[in-house]
């Protein structure tokens, strides 16, 4: 199988010198935390090269950038200037009339060895600075990743926060009818591209989860008419079974350490919450109540667990310490709550919530004030968070639509957009950012 860990093949990334200093405070900036956020102008040329890998390029930075809602692309008909050689100043002037508050140029050259070399300059347009400039050695096959952190690289130096568009998506694909329909384990890049399978089987697979080392994935299968959780090597296609338990075992997900994995274990029609030391097996339990406890996420210090529990009749959210300790009830709105997932920032919850006969896509504190609705419709659920916790992606069935499909919304609510996908997609789970 295809290694994922493509950051091997990085031999260098480097600030470019030359006779432009990067300023100490550049104009241009968003700031991602006022609400909603004008989008910023910004022009994106086509990179200079001698074929067509230097527009390729260009052509998805500027879709990252444009899909994360906080930069809109100039018309490239609108340019004056035709950008031939990055290392000069442009004509700031030129840039201006276009109402392009940031410039991005960039050139892509074939080295004698075969490897691609990308190098890029981002430009406030008005203050005549150059803002940043890097430059990265790859692999021609692995032009897309370059594209994606040339763009996260931008999206932090103009918003002072890290990207998410050298990510994966860990999903499951579904095909055939809806009476017989296909499951399958597959991943993508975070824009829907370079989607593969991950299993090929007719075992229904539900639940995938990314390690924060990046590497593995777990996830719940009804192989053998056995639901169990698995371990998946995503380098080598190697998988285990996470423990050989009675009854279900279901909604697996990693410690942020990534030492062990925290599920559910159906017995006796009861589902508590467990945990395994995935070095030496062993496992803890950490709740025991006569009701289903399920959906655990762990905050990103690892100190506290978030999980939805029917204890109190209906289905609301609970927060504990890791080991168990002071189980308290987090949610108290109209209608149910249920799959959980604590922030990469830690300061938010992000849920699911039926009331009303809809499904919503929320979000509140740990401590259960400030819930937030950002997304409701006949059928959303399964929230996952992106590295910087800036954007959610879940699935969502529209009413007598054949199958669910991704989409992805940021925290104000406003920049929702579909995930083009081969195939109907349900259960999303974002990858930590790649290295």
């Amino acid at each position: 199988m295809m290694k994922l860990n493509l950051l091997r093949y990085l031999a260098v990334i480097v600030g470019l010198a030359g006779a432009f200093a990067t300023p100490a405070n550049a104009l241009v900036e968003i700031n991602i935390n006022k609400g909603n956020v004008e989008p910023l102008p910004i022009a994106i040329t086509d990179f200079v090269s001698g074929d067509d890998i230097g527009a390729r390029i260009s052509q998805v930075i500027e879709a990252d950038l444009k899909r994360s809602g906080l930069f809109a692309p100039v018309n490239r008909q609108a340019f004056i200037e035709k950008v031939s050689n990055p290392d000069k100043a442009p004509r700031f002037e030129d840039w201006k009339v276009v109402n392009a508050q940031a410039l991005v140029v960039g050139r892509i050259n074939r080295e004698s060895d075969g490897r691609l070399r990308a190098e890029f300059r981002l430009w406030d347009t008005f203050a005549g600075q150059q803002m940043t400039g890097q430059q990265f050695f790859t692999q021609p096959e692995n032009w897309r990743r370059v594209a994606h952190i040339i763009a996260d690289a931008i999206y932090e130096r103009i918003t002072g926060e890290k990207g998410y568009f050298d990510t994966r998506v860990v999903f499951v694909s579904e095909s055939g009818p809806k009476a017989d329909r296909k499951r399958q384990l597959a991943i993508m890049d975070q824009d829907g591209a370079n989607v593969r399978m991950l299993t090929n089987t007719k075992d229904i697979v539900l639940t995938p989860r990314f390690s924060p080392n990046r590497q593995e994935v777990t996830y719940m299968s009804f192989e053998g008419q056995q639901p169990r959780v698995y371990l998946l090597q995503l380098e080598t296609g190697q998988r285990e079974v996470v423990g050989n338990f009675p009854g279900m075992t279901f909604s697996p997900r990693f410690s942020p350490d990534g030492q062990r994995v925290i599920m559910s274990l159906q017995q006796d029609g009861n589902a508590n919450i467990y945990t395994m030391d995935l070095r030496s097996r062993t496992t803890t339990r950490l709740t025991n109540t006569a009701a289903i406890d399920t959906s655990p996420s762990y905050s990103p210090d690892g100190g506290r667990i978030v999980f939805e529990s029917d204890r109190g009749g209906r289905q609301q959210l609970y927060v504990m310490g890791a080991d168990g300790s002071g189980q308290t009830r987090i949610s108290f709105g109209d209608g149910s709550y249920s799959t959980p997932v604590w922030s990469p920032r830690g300061d938010l919850i992000a849920f699911t919530k039926q009331s009303g006969g809809k499904f919503s896509i929320g979000v509140m504190k740990p401590d259960g004030s400030g819930e937030r609705i950002l997304t409701t419709g006949f059928h959303n659920e399964g929230p996952t968070w992106a590295p910087n916790g800036r954007v959610i992606m879940f699935f969502r069935q529209a009413a007598g639509a054949g199958g669910p499909q991704l989409y992805s919304i940021d925290l104000t609510g406003y920049n929702e957009q579909m995930i083009q996908t081969p195939s109907y997609a349900s259960d999303p789970a974002w990858s930590p950012l790649l290295e």
